[in-house]
Parts: C-alpha cells; sequence; structure tokens
C-alpha cells in the first residue's frame, strides 16, 4: 500500500486503528444489529476517546458468536464516526448514521459538544439512543429538556453539577486557604452551565461561603490567560476551579508559573482527568485535583463480562501499555446498555428498542443505570468522588480523596496543598 493510499485509508477510519475491524459485520447472520458510534476521535477531545480501539475489539470478541433477541440470533456490526470534537460534525455524522448507514441504534459520549448533536438528530430522526459522558444538566436542559416528560428516543447516563459542586467543595474544604476561588469557564455548554448562578458555581460557592472571582467566559481555544492570572493576582485567589479543554488548562498552567502565580488547589474538570494530558504538563501535575467519575477503585461489575472494575483497568493497561484512563469504564458500558436493550427488545423494531433502552435497570461496570427514577425522565445518575495526582516513584497516580457524593467508593488518600 502506498502511504497516500494509506493515509486515505486512516482518514476513513476517523482516526482510530481499531476501526478497520468496523466497516463488515463482526458475524455473518441472516440479520444484523448495527450501532453506530460517534466519538472525538481527533481534535482537542480525542483524548476521551483514547480507550476506543480497546473497548471495540473487547466488544468485538464478546459477540463474536452473535446476540440472541426474541428467540434469534444476530450478527453485530458497530460504525465508528469520528465527530472531529465539533458539535456540527458530530449532527452531521450522526445522520449519516441514521439516513445513510441505517442503524439500528445509536450510541455517544465525550462532553455536551458530541452527545448534545448527535441526542438531537436522534431524537429529530426517531432513532433509539443512549449516551454517556456529559453532565445531565449540559446535557438535557442544554437540549431544551422539558423535566416533565423528558425525551422520546434519547436517554443519558452520567453525574450532575449538584454531584461535581459536592465534590469541589469537599477538596476544597481539606487545605486552609482563605476561600478565594478563582473561576476559569469557557463559553461552551459546560462552561455555561458551570457558571449558572443556579446550578454551578456560584451557587455552591455562595453556600459554602466561598469568594468568587469570575472574569466571564473565554473563547476556546485560547492560547493566552494573562487577563485572568492578573485578576486572580489581584484578588487574592488560592483556588482555581472550572471546566476547560486540556489544550486550554496546558496554557492556563503554564502562564501560572511563568507569571508567579501559586494557588494552593487547583481543580479542574475534563482538563486533568486523563494521564496523557497530565504526563504533558510534567512535574507542575503534582497536586492537581480533579473529580474521578471511574476508576479500578469503583465497586462495580460488568454486566457483560462480570469483571470488576480493577479487572477492566488491568486489562486495558496489559493491552495498551497505558495507565487507566476514566473513559474506560464509560466506554464499556455503553455497550452494557445498549445490548441489554437490544436482547430485551425481542428484534430490531425501533419503537420496541427505544421502549427497552426507556426501561433499562441494570448494574454496570459504572453503577446502576435506571432511566425511570430520574432525576428528570431519561436520565440515570452515575457516582462521582474527587481525586489528586500524587506522585508515585516516576510516575504520577490519580488517588481518591474524597468521596462525599459516593461513600460507596473508598478513599486512598489524604488530599495535600500544591508545593
Amino acid at each position: 500500500m502506498t502511504n497516500s493510499s494509506r493515509r486515505h485509508v486512516l482518514s476513513t477510519m476517523g482516526g482510530v486503528a481499531a476501526a478497520s475491524l468496523l466497516p463488515a459485520p463482526w458475524v455473518h447472520a441472516a440479520e444484523t444489529f448495527k450501532i453506530g458510534y460517534v466519538a472525538p476521535a481527533t481534535g482537542p477531545l480525542s483524548v476521551f476517546a483514547e480507550p476506543d480501539p480497546f473497548t471495540l475489539e473487547a466488544i468485538k470478541k464478546l459477540v463474536a458468536g452473535g446476540i440472541k433477541s426474541g428467540g434469534k440470533t444476530y450478527g453485530v456490526e458497530v460504525i465508528y464516526k469520528d465527530s472531529q470534537s465539533n458539535a456540527a460534525r458530530a449532527a452531521e455524522v450522526a445522520n449519516e448514521l441514521i439516513l445513510k448507514n441505517k442503524v439500528d441504534m445509536v450510541i455517544s459520549g465525550c462532553t455536551p459538544e458530541t452527545t448534545n448533536p448527535v441526542a438531537d438528530q436522534c431524537e429529530l430522526n426517531g432513532m433509539p439512543c443512549v449516551t454517556n459522558d456529559t453532565p445531565w444538566q449540559p446535557h438535557f436542559f442544554g437540549r431544551g429538556g422539558d423535566p416533565k416528560k423528558g425525551f422520546e428516543w434519547t436517554n443519558h447516563f452520567f453525574w450532575g453539577l449538584e454531584d461535581i459542586m459536592g465534590v469541589f467543595g469537599s477538596i476544597w474544604d481539606k487545605v486552609p486557604t482563605n476561600r478565594v476561588v478563582g473561576a476559569l469557564l469557557p463559553n461552551d455548554p459546560d462552561g455555561n452551565a458551570w457558571g449558572d448562578p443556579k446550578m454551578g458555581l456560584p451557587l455552591m460557592a455562595n453556600a459554602k461561603k466561598f469568594k468568587l472571582v469570575d472574569p466571564g467566559r473565554y473563547q476556546s481555544p485560547n492560547d493566552n490567560f494573562t487577563n485572568y492570572i492578573s485578576e486572580f493576582k489581584k484578588a487574592g485567589v488560592e483556588i482555581v476551579g472550572g471546566v476547560l479543554p486540556p489544550p486550554d488548562f496546558g496554557n492556563f498552567w503554564a502562564q501560572c508559573a511563568q507569571q508567579g502565580f501559586k494557588p494552593k488547589i487547583v481543580t479542574a474538570a475534563k482538563a486533568t482527568e486523563f494521564p496523557a494530558a497530565i504526563a504533558a504538563f510534567g512535574p507542575r501535575s503534582e497536586g492537581l485535583t480533579v473529580e474521578v467519575w471511574w476508576s479500578p477503585h469503583h465497586p462495580f461489575k460488568s454486566s457483560l463480562t462480570g469483571q470488576s472494575s480493577a479487572e477492566l483497568a488491568a486489562a486495558y493497561t496489559k493491552a495498551t501499555g497505558k495507565p487507566w484512563t476514566m473513559p474506560v469504564g464509560f466506554k464499556h458500558s455503553l455497550f452494557e446498555v445498549a445490548l441489554a436493550a437490544f436482547k430485551k427488545s425481542e428484534g430490531k423494531n425501533p419503537k420496541a428498542l427505544r421502549d427497552a433502552l426507556r426501561a433499562t435497570d441494570l448494574d454496570t461496570i459504572v453503577g446502576h443505570v435506571n432511566f425511570t427514577k430520574g432525576p428528570v425522565p431519561s436520565i440515570s445518575k452515575t457516582p462521582l468522588v474527587g481525586g489528586q495526582w500524587q506522585k508515585k516513584g516516576n510516575e504520577f497516580e490519580l488517588l481518591i480523596i474524597e468521596n462525599s457524593q459516593a461513600g460507596m467508593i473508598p478513599v486512598g488518600a489524604e488530599l495535600k496543598a500544591i508545593a
């Protein structure tokens, strides 16, 4: 194969090598259950999709003999589409999956920039859909959801802003500070939800008597945070909290060092969740704190394989040579929910699949998923704890240091202020 031909093939794979497994049905049977899968394989959110090749290979092996639904055995085909970390592109490829590829169900994850446009296309076209890895408020209310009705075709499971605000507040209470918090929030669905006075950082700061310094939303991507740092220094900020993509935080954190800004606690959702991103920050990774949505310490098992969280994390490291990362569990759980609904639906009828998804009541690798119990219809919450990156030998390890919102997940270390 020539280099130009190889580049063309890789481009059609959406940047994920395992996608080469996907164009043909994984099992040759009279009928095939087709799952469309949208994720940001490339672009600034690609770190969320890092486990996709591992997950797809594991699921391929798991369904090698087909799956039964309604007394029949069906082959399984997964069609993978790269959103390129772009909401418009996510909507476009979701539409392709529905109208061109004729899938039976769509699954997706990786922040509102992916899940919201994908779910909107599914709702519009009457396509059964399940998503995760977006806080439920930016996903539900960001799509104009009505708490009295929910959505008809789309379902979502993840934690909410109330959980992460509880985690952040509890982390910040563990180290003596002047309780002055600097908000670092982009102008995107996550940043706008976090800045909302009725459900975000302002509400939590007021309730726990933190003084919030909020310079406003910045446009992402951003390579200059001088104005934010200057305002934080002027206000005496000792805690920084927010939600932003890893490249933006990398710029902010490097400029903090250059400009002599040294907060005692930095809790950056999204940006500091991943070993790959942390490695890029070098020694300045030590002491960073973040919410933890899945880890080897979570006391849950897969409904598909029986693996514990620790066993799944170990399998990922063995297969890839990489440390565990939070999306591993949530990628796996998408297939747990999708395949369980298909088995229950007794075939590929869209309304039967929709109803089976809506009736999900399943113990998964990330916790219990039940879309009928709320907090609003079509949403199920999963547990959340807090972690800190601490040096272990030559590596950084994400250790659980806070479990106020999910006591079933054990704490493994004490919080240390940033040196």
